[in-house]
């Protein structure tokens, strides 16, 4: 009994500590010629580490996720062979060269 109860409240706690730990806005993707095995994957293994995946992106083969740091160098690892490109999700701003008229 005392086992189960100190097995629970572990996986309670490591529960909360995935779902506490700072999260990361990224684009996941990969050449055209990836398995989609890979891809699925990767988003099975943000959502299970307690992200989420935002947009599924249909003209590239890719996704956008807010996902804890951990599972996202698990990923670059996973995908190193597909040559997976992991980056931050950010917003773009142009800067005005003041080369004018």
């Amino acid at each position: 009994m005392k086992f189960a109860l100190l097995s629970l409240l572990l996986s309670l706690l490591a529960a909360f500590a995935m779902a506490a730990a700072p999260q990361q806005s990224v684009i996941v993707s990969y050449p055209n010629e990836t398995p989609d095995s890979v891809v699925e994957q990767a988003k099975k293994a943000i959502v299970e580490a307690g992200g989420i995946i935002t947009h599924e992106y249909n003209i590239i083969k890719g996704f956008a996720a807010k996902a804890p740091a951990k599972v996202l160098e698990s990923i670059r690892t996973w995908g190193a062979e597909y040559n997976a490109l992991v980056e931050v999700d950010q917003e773009m701003h142009t800067m005005e060269t003041g080369l004018g008229p």
